[in-house]
């Protein structure tokens, strides 16, 4: 599955509200860290998962604003694409449990391309 994600820069709020109006959706999931920011929050737009946050560890907004999430249903799926696309990356992330997923990074591709990669052993495949 292919998601995009949004670094919204501590105005995530902001945009869920602007997006529920705009596309006539409301808000699937959100969880907010002990300041209330937004660490990780879901909605569906025309049908299509979107995730958002307002930034957290090494992530910076002015670096980028948008990356693409690839969702996995098996970590062996996730490690076997990870190790490929760390190749020649400028930026891998260390893989890691997060209360969302059993396996979770960040790889900035030889191209510039951002790429999420996570494991949901819920989806559909």
């Amino acid at each position: 599955m292919l998601v995009t994600h949004f670094y919204l820069g501590g105005r995530c709020d902001e945009a869920i509200s602007l997006y529920e109006m705009a596309f006539g959706t409301k808000i699937d999931f959100i969880d907010r860290n002990e300041a209330g920011g937004v660490l990780h929050a879901e909605m569906h737009i025309h049908g299509q998962r979107v995730m958002m946050n307002d930034n957290h560890g090494s992530v910076r907004v002015e670096d980028f604003s948008m990356q693409m999430v690839l969702i996995f249903k098996t970590e062996e799926q996730f490690l076997q694409c990870y190790k490929i696309l760390k190749d020649e990356a400028i930026l891998a992330d260390v893989p890691e449990k997060t209360f969302y997923s059993p396996l979770v990074a960040n790889v900035m591709d030889k191209f510039g391309i951002r790429w999420g990669l996570m494991v949901d052993e819920n989806i559909a495949e």
